[in-house]
């Protein structure tokens, strides 16, 4: 079995813990150390077991804690060879205990398997990842995406659990106060799901044998947790899938987000 909590999620921050033991990894570190260091002994997680972070991006919402992190605790620190290149140009990994670029075959961590897959936004080179349990299941992490790829299909159909982006209503984007511009970029190819985007792939996830769902990274000025919630039930609810018995959903909090998921 294996702990699921998203700790943090949303343009203020991201933080996902996946661990089983004394075996945890961080998905991104975009709040404070400290901040990761009291949500995860909130969690009953000793942060010194927590050796290895996997970064998804270089945007400061998903690396923010990462450098005093690294720090206070030894950790390696995994990411893709863009994400790499772009971070190799700030302070965020001078505290590393060791940079890796991950390879197609994934890392090992205790009974855990971890592969990255590539996502398209506005970033070198951004990625979702995949963790695989012994027992055979598996579990992913998917945000920050303006389109859902097949490369996306490929790696995150037949997982039993997915935190997923449901950035944004569309309606209250268009008609919020954001510029035009900024629009165009949550709107476009590499920018952020919309609820719509979301739950359409919610379907497409629980056909193939999802339980669980998590709606993460919710825009605090776009959307609101009912809506996102909503738009994703009511897509599921037109394929017969029944809340409760079918799947469980819930939308992760933008921060101290410590209910855990259990796989």
């Amino acid at each position: 079995m294996a702990k699921f909590c998203s700790l943090f999620s949303g343009s203020s921050g991201n933080a996902t813990y996946i661990g089983s033991g004394s075996d945890g990894i961080l998905i991104d570190a975009g709040v404070s150390a400290r901040a990761l260091e009291q949500s995860l002994w909130r969690i009953g997680v000793n942060t010194e077991n927590v050796k290895n972070i996997f970064i998804t991006h270089e945007h400061s919402d998903h690396v923010k804690g990462l450098r005093v992190f690294t720090k206070k605790f030894p950790c390696r620190v995994f990411m893709t060879e863009g994400t790499y290149s772009a971070l190799s140009e700030t302070d965020a990994l001078q505290n590393a205990e060791e940079c890796i670029v991950m390879s197609e075959n994934g890392t090992q961590i205790g009974n855990m398997l971890i592969k990255c897959f590539p996502i398209s936004h506005d970033t070198k080179e951004p990625c979702g990842y995949t963790v695989e349990l012994a027992n055979g299941k598996k579990m992913a992490v998917v945000t920050d995406l303006g389109v859902v790829t097949t490369e996306v299909l490929g790696a995150v159909l037949g997982a039993e659990l997915v935190l997923i982006e449901s950035n944004h209503d569309i309606n209250m984007l268009q008609c919020g106060n954001y510029p035009y511009m900024l629009q165009r970029r949550i709107l476009g190819a590499k920018g952020h799901l919309s609820n719509d985007a979301c739950a359409e792939m919610c379907v497409k996830l629980v056909r193939q044998g999802a339980t669980r769902l998590i709606l993460g990274h919710l825009s605090k000025e776009n959307n609101l947790p009912a809506l996102a919630y909503q738009t994703a039930v009511s897509a599921l609810s037109e394929i017969d899938a029944k809340e409760g018995s079918d799947y469980l959903i819930r939308v992760a909090k933008p921060e101290w987000d410590e209910k855990a998921m259990i796989l």
